[in-house]
């Protein structure tokens, strides 16, 4: 297995008085794509933006190395972090294009333009969009928009919340059908967390399931998509 890109260790986090995480150990490797499975506030997005600074947390969350409690949201991008939210979160009155150089807003290399002709060919709807405002495509367009400017910043860890949340089935298909595509061609980490587990485990090297901000099960994703509890649970089976 290949060295711990991301490694959780005793996560304590939540808002305000209401403790969300408590204690979480996880880790993630270099190349891999690795789901968090969990019913609605099992705390699986509060755990997305713990690692990614959104929210105060406690315990330890190493990130090649480095400590990223007490960071903040801008520095753990610098970092190699990129965070596509539940909800998409493109900036609707600008175009798609803009929206693109947003999302390489801390780079300093001139290679912009090249990556951005990279992800117009993993989304090509995105091309013939490149003018249009972000707000007046489709969901799905949205969803293609968020993930290919989060890539723009040319992050080493990918997170991902409910990608497939309010889209039709088709069109979440081919979605993780691209996520599989971008790691495998790119290398690019993955972390996902996805009510779809059937979609989710399809495509990804290993899962854990939290349940009311504990982790309760992990293991390799074949091995969770074939587990009794889960598929019961999970993938109504």
């Amino acid at each position: 297995m290949s060295d711990a890109m991301l490694e959780v260790s005793g996560l304590l986090g939540g808002y305000g008085q209401i403790q969300v995480l408590h204690g979480l150990d996880f880790r993630v490797d270099e190349g891999e794509v690795v789901v968090i499975l969990g019913a609605n506030g099992a705390g699986k997005t509060t755990t997305l933006r713990a690692l990614s600074g959104m929210i105060e947390t406690k315990g330890s969350i190493s990130f090649n190395g480095e400590e990223l409690v007490g960071k903040g949201a801008a520095d753990i991008v610098r970092m190699g972090m990129a965070h596509v939210p539940q909800g998409r979160g493109t900036l609707p009155e600008l175009s798609v294009e803009d929206n693109l150089r947003v999302g390489a807003y801390t780079r300093t290399d001139n290679e912009v333009d090249d990556d951005m002709d990279r992800w117009y060919e993993v989304y090509p709807v995105l091309k013939e969009r490149h003018n249009q405002r972000a707000g007046s495509l489709s969901g799905g367009e949205q969803q293609m928009l968020a993930v290919a400017r989060a890539l723009m910043s040319r992050p080493t860890l990918l997170l991902l919340d409910e990608p497939s949340l309010g889209l039709a089935p088709i069109i979440v298909q081919d979605l993780f059908e691209r996520f599989k595509q971008i790691n495998t061609d790119t290398g690019t980490t993955m972390l996902v967390v996805e009510q779809n587990a059937q979609l989710a485990l399809g495509i990804a090297h290993r899962g854990y399931v939290l349940e009311s901000g504990r982790i309760s099960v992990s293991g390799a994703a074949d091995d969770l998509i074939n587990d009794d509890a889960i598929r019961k649970a999970y993938l109504g089976v």
